[in-house]
């Protein structure tokens, strides 16, 4: 076995479950390409804002990519290739895409309204509430990983104070992203350009952020790049999406789309081969393959934040349903492409049952420059490059998951029964978007200072379960509007299942070590752990038992 031949199977399985399921499952719910969206029923200038296919799935894979496609693999690699290799092919289509699809479709069926609202019509009050604050927890955990993570990569000093200037560059480029982003989103909403001279602006200005940053560099420390992170995160969070947000996931997603595109060039022509053996063993330093696997690989499979970014802000912007297909299913699957990559990179650096040294980005980044040397492309340019697209994934996830945290803060506290007019005093600041905005920052800021690896082992059993809840949601939506919903019915079982061991053994897991060595890095995990667990079961419980009653207990079907 070799790298070509895996990233040829994979190429070969996404491109079937796109053209074939895919477009079947368009064709069981229906598709209605004459029908107004929400972004224009709804529009506000804010969060509702119709945008070109192109944009919308730019924003959609920059924000659901992240860096957890290339840490998830790698990190689980201990098993060998081959388990990673079927879980994200198998579940990227059936689980991850379908999910992805269905959170979009039920959103744009029901007025582009988050997972949390359509809990709302179809499940009951009582079970939104309890779905947003997992939403809300579920946020401010992502928000403090991935800033803590992102300020690590911009971060201009080593352990020893010496300079370091590939971090110093990828800090100056993305803020220059930010600032180009600005300039292009009030470009792209005055032009009346076609796509392709939009897309030639947006490339123009890529690369001259990218030469930028290369020459001019930009020392801090780690504490700065915090505070300037979780600053940008709350401007992002407020201004209307086509300021910010669309034109600086849209920049982004070239970046990210011609790294993997010369990733997989590189594997191509450098034909690396595969170190790594197949399986190593169902259990590797205490660590079991079920559940392990599947919750250490989520972006890549299935991740539940997929959900919130199809329903909480991609949903709003799509122009027509014909979009959501490509946009969702399709942005999924280049995940999942992404991941394959990942585990053609650790694979090739490993040496039989032992992993490469080094991060998983570094890991990443080593193995794709090593490919590109084939192409006579020194490696050391490439190495810079492929680390700034893998800040880039991180500070974009940031840019949408800040967002959804506030509005399943503002969702939390809404009465949709009443005007806004009609909101009582308190409802009204708490529902206001900064102080929502502030609030999920500022504890977010606070568990960032204790460093991510406080917190993220707790990241891919929350997403996992969130991705289940969600499930569950679209499912019965799908029934009590009379669509077909049963290919959900699998994945959402698999992944309660999935999720609810993998809480349970991390409870057990903090409540030895804190008896052991009470900390407060464990006491805290323990109480995100164990109130994830039983607001995650009390809405499963709730949403089986609406799945399993007669479709004339539900609410109305929508559109």
């Amino acid at each position: 076995m070799n790298g070509v031949v895996i990233i040829l199977i994979a190429i070969i399985v996404l491109a079937a479950g796109y053209l074939l399921y895919g477009r079947w499952l368009t064709k069981k719910w229906g598709i209605d390409p004459n029908a107004k969206t929400p972004a224009y029923t709804e529009y506000d200038g804010v969060d509702y804002v119709p945008a070109e296919r192109s944009v919308v799935f730019g924003h959609q894979f920059a924000s659901i990519a992240g860096a957890a496609p290339i840490n998830g693999p790698i990190q689980a690699a201990i098993f060998g290739w081959l388990p990673p290799l079927l879980w994200c092919l198998l579940g990227g289509v059936f689980f991850g895409a379908v999910q992805d699809f269905s959170a979009m479709y039920a959103s744009v069926k029901n007025k582009g309204h988050s997972i949390g609202i359509i809990i709302e019509q179809y499940i009951g009050k009582f079970g939104k509430k309890l779905f947003l604050a997992f939403c809300w927890l579920f946020c401010i955990l992502v928000v403090a990983a991935f800033a803590d993570i992102v300020a690590g990569t911009f971060n201009g000093f080593d352990t020893e104070g010496a300079l370091v200037a590939s971090n110093a560059s990828v800090a100056t480029t993305s803020i220059l992203f930010i600032i180009a982003a600005v300039g292009l989103g009030f470009f792209l909403r005055v032009s009346k350009l076609p796509t392709i001279g939009n897309s030639a602006v947006a490339i123009v200005l890529l690369v001259a952020c990218i030469a930028l940053g290369l020459a001019l560099p930009i020392y801090q420390t780690l504490g700065f790049w915090h505070i300037f992170i979780f600053i940008y995160i709350f401007v992002a969070s407020v201004v209307p999406v086509w300021a910010l947000l669309q034109p600086r996931d849209y920049l982004n997603s070239y970046l990210l789309i011609v790294m993997i595109i010369a990733a997989v060039v590189g594997i191509l022509a450098y034909n690396p081969s595969v170190n790594l053996v197949p399986f190593t063993s169902f259990e590797v330093n205490g660590q079991y393959l079920f559940p392990t696997l599947f919750v250490t690989i989520a972006c890549g499979a299935i991740s539940g934040f997929h959900s919130l970014v199809s329903s909480g802000t991609a949903s709003k912007q799509i122009k027509n349903e014909r979009d959501m297909l490509p946009v969702s299913f399709g942005s999924m699957l280049l995940e999942v492409m992404l991941a394959v990559i990942s585990l053609v990179c650790v694979a090739y650096l490993a040496d039989g049952t032992t992993l490469p040294e080094g991060t998983p980005p570094q890991i990443f980044a080593t193995a794709i420059a090593t490919f590109l040397t084939k192409l006579g492309i020194p490696e050391s340019f490439s190495t810079t490059l492929i680390l700034l697209a893998v800040s880039a994934f991180g500070l974009t996830s940031l840019d949408s998951v800040a967002r959804v945290g506030r509005l399943s803060f503002q969702e939390f506290f809404y009465n949709t029964d009443k005007s806004d007019e009609e909101q009582s005093p308190v409802v009204k600041v708490l529902a206001n978007k900064y102080v929502a905005t502030i609030l999920t920052l500022v504890l977010a800021y606070i568990l960032a200072k204790r460093g991510y690896a406080d917190i993220w082992p707790l990241f891919g059993s929350a997403n996992q379960l969130l991705g289940a809840l969600s499930l569950i949601a679209c499912a019965v939506f799908l029934k009590h509007t009379k669509r077909s919903g049963w290919m959900l019915w699998v994945p959402l079982a698999c992944m309660l299942l999935i999720t609810f061991s993998a809480l349970g053994l991390k409870v057990v897991s903090l409540v030895k070590n804190l008896a052991a060595t009470p900390n407060f890095g464990d006491g805290l995990q323990l109480v995100f752990a164990v109130l994830l667990l039983i607001l995650g079961v009390i809405v499963a419980i709730m949403g089986i038992k609406k799945l399993a009653a007669p479709a004339s207990d539900a609410a109305p079907a929508s559109k």
